[in-house]
């Protein structure tokens, strides 16, 4: 093939990915944004047809969560960490689907393209069901706030500093630097075919949990519907991925989350 046909190809292949991508995250935050809405009107609505957030909102405190709960649960969060995971994971996908098509110059590779997102997206919707039961573990301990889906301040202010220290262990570090090398990552893990696309897609999310899972808890702070909190935490997990001093904002927030949990424990003690 001519060189500028190649290029061509090239940057209608790269479009089309982007593409895929910027709506698969689009569609994620539309439903996020309609749930977020649906639970703020949730006191003229009533109680038919809720979704998660508005269950456990109308839920008192001591509710036993039914099989439909926690489906409707793990729903609202498996559809937040796609909308809040997907766009950190681009580059390392835009470089996978490169280096593929590279490799298979005579194909048009994007069902490996689709493989690598899906084991990646298969890590955060396990990590979604694990949530949902911490979730749940919270609210039958009467610890989380049915209005806010927030949890206690003495347990937020808890949480908050484990994810501060958490920032500087050296699993942290390890982690941040495989999502923060595309090309070092897929070189070291590439493996051929579907099957491969899909193991190195799985590889990347489960160092993306690695990197991220605490600051995740942290929706439990401000409440798990908060869109302002669930922004500030996506920004920041794209930020520290793509970032050039992506590891110094790290550690930064590191030391935020540390102060802001002992400023909420030193004011529980004191009243």
């Amino acid at each position: 093939m001519l060189p500028k046909a190649t290029e061509f190809v090239q940057k209608r292949y790269r479009i089309v990915v982007i593409v895929g991508l910027v709506a698969i995250t689009a569609l994620a935050w539309m439903y996020v944004l309609q749930l977020a809405s649906s639970m703020s009107g949730l006191e003229t609505n009533g109680g038919l047809g809720m979704e998660a957030g508005q269950m456990e909102m109308s839920m008192p405190q001591t509710a036993i969560w039914r099989s439909g709960d926690i489906l409707l649960t793990f729903l609202m969060w498996a559809v937040m960490m796609v909308a809040m995971m997907t766009p950190s994971a681009i580059p390392m996908i835009l470089t996978y689907a490169s280096l593929n098509r590279r490799r298979y110059a005579n194909e048009t590779p994007f069902f490996a393209v689709a493989v690598f997102l899906l084991g990646y997206l298969i890590v955060w919707l396990s990590f979604s069901g694990v949530a949902t039961f911490v979730q749940w573990g919270f609210h039958s301990a009467t610890l989380l706030s049915p209005e806010t889906i927030g949890v206690t301040p003495l347990l937020g202010g808890v949480l908050l500093i484990l994810a501060g220290v958490y920032q500087f262990t050296p699993l942290k570090q390890v982690c941040l630097s495989n999502c923060r090398t595309p090309l070092g990552f897929l070189v070291t893990e590439w493996r051929e075919g579907l099957g491969g696309a899909l193991i190195m897609g799985l590889r990347h999310g489960i160092y993306c949990v690695g990197c991220c899972w605490l600051l995740m808890t942290l929706l439990f702070v401000a409440g798990v519907m908060n869109l302002l909190w669930v922004a500030l935490i996506a920004g920041y997990v794209l930020v520290e991925k793509v970032a050039p001093a992506g590891q110094w904002v790290s550690r930064a927030i590191g030391l935020l989350t540390i102060g802001w949990g002992a400023w909420l424990l030193i004011r529980m003690l004191g009243t």
